[in-house]
């Protein structure tokens, strides 16, 4: 038997209190691309593992610092003096019974491919260096994946959290910085960068929306053209923002730093479309959480998902898994206004197994918790013990958690 525990939890609604704050973090944002660049590690690593070994062998490549380059910018186009360091770190499996896995390749390779895929202006050849710090792994947890059994043990002893549904912040911040870093708004506005913030605030029904966006210089020609397209952004962003969303009051900010009069110095201005060409440094797990959002009201899991192993580090898997059920119990008994759900891990033991699975849930008024209890518990006993068919959909990359 599985120790689960479903209980009602009174409070308000985050929809219905008074202050709400929601960040989310954009394609070209340093700790972004190191997230993301990290996770498709991951996933490379899962291919080739199960390509030479027939199951996923013991990695943890969680760790990573993009270290800010450094650029001339310039109306018209500045050029990179120095460029961005990218160390790939933690552990991973370079050998399976004399079979070599060449993890340094496969990492560099996988960077490159994601700067050319996702960033218009950064040569992955020539604007990012690369070191390579993945070591092989402890005897005990390599020994993890030497067990047999339907599921792996844990490999810490961990907690994560997740919740549903998202409010309209939450929504209308994701979808925002998603709308600002789409293809077809960059042919549009070529001159916006990936390297977009969006952190949102609600007051009541009002809502407050301070965006970041790094433009590019080469489209750039002087400090009146940059306000000039600076203001047509800030127009399709308010339209779209108004036609997405329904509050009471909408007010939206761009680049506030910005400054007329004081030339380059004084607008926000890059080479390559992220402040990480000169400005800011990057690192796995500062990042948006495993649902795309850093919700300051929410309470979150203190690790960072991306590039850890998907079969036994419930760091990532957990991570995950709470908001999938959290999701899932909310379809099966929508008359939860507030859904959250916990799990905690014990090294050692099976991922199917945690210590503890708990659901409290938000409850419409006049509702009773005894009549939805066992339907609420069962979902969690479901997706336990399905686990491993989810650890699978994460290790094909079938679930995004930047």
């Amino acid at each position: 038997m599985r120790n689960i525990i479903v209980e009602r939890l009174r409070q308000t609604p985050l929809e219905e209190q008074r202050l709400e704050i929601v960040e989310r973090k954009g394609l070209g944002h340093p700790d972004y691309i190191c997230d993301a660049v990290m996770e498709q590690i991951s996933l490379r690593l899962n291919r080739e593992y199960l390509q030479k070994a027939g199951t996923i062998l013991h990695y943890n490549v969680d760790k990573s610092l993009l270290v800010a380059g450094q650029s001339e910018i310039r109306f018209g186009g500045g050029f990179v003096k120095q460029p961005m360091l990218f160390v790939f770190g933690d552990r991973a499996t370079t050998d399976f019974n004399g079979t070599k896995i060449d993890v340094e390749e496969i990492a560099v390779n996988v960077a490159k491919e994601w700067f050319k895929k996702n960033m218009r202006f950064v040569d992955p050849e020539n604007h990012v260096k690369y070191q390579v710090e993945l070591k092989t792994g402890s005897a005990g947890l390599v020994d993890i994946f030497k067990r047999r059994g339907k599921v792996l043990g844990a490999n810490d002893t961990s907690a994560a959290v997740g919740y549903a549904p998202m409010t309209r912040t939450e929504k209308i911040v994701l979808k925002t910085e998603q709308f600002l870093n789409s293809k077809e708004f960059k042919q549009r506005f070529p001159e916006s960068g990936e390297d977009i913030k969006v952190m949102g605030l609600r007051n009541n029904n009002n809502l407050n929306l301070t965006i970041s966006m790094a433009f590019v210089d080469r489209y750039i020609s002087s400090e009146e053209e940059y306000f000039s397209k600076k203001a047509k952004i800030l127009e399709e962003i308010n339209t779209f923002v108004r036609s997405n969303t329904n509050f009471g009051s909408i007010n939206i900010q761009l680049n506030t730093l910005d400054v007329g009069g004081r030339g380059v110095g004084g607008v926000y201005l890059t080479v390559l479309g992220t402040s990480a060409d000169s400005g800011d440094s990057g690192q796995v797990g500062r990042g948006n959480r495993v649902n795309g959002l850093i919700s300051l009201n929410r309470p979150f899991c203190s690790e960072a998902a991306a590039g850890k192993n998907p079969v036994s580090h419930v760091g990532k898997i957990y991570n995950v898994l709470t908001f999938r059920v959290a999701q899932h119990v909310r379809k099966e008994v929508p008359e939860l206004e507030e859904v959250y759900i916990w799990l905690l891990s014990e090294i050692g033991r099976p991922i199917d197994q945690p210590a503890i699975a708990a659901a409290q849930v938000v409850m419409e008024e006049n509702s009773s918790i005894d009549k939805v209890r066992s339907k609420i518990a069962a979902v969690l006993e479901y997706e336990l013990e399905n686990i491993d068919k989810f650890c699978m959909e994460l290790a094909q990359g079938k679930i995004a958690i930047c």
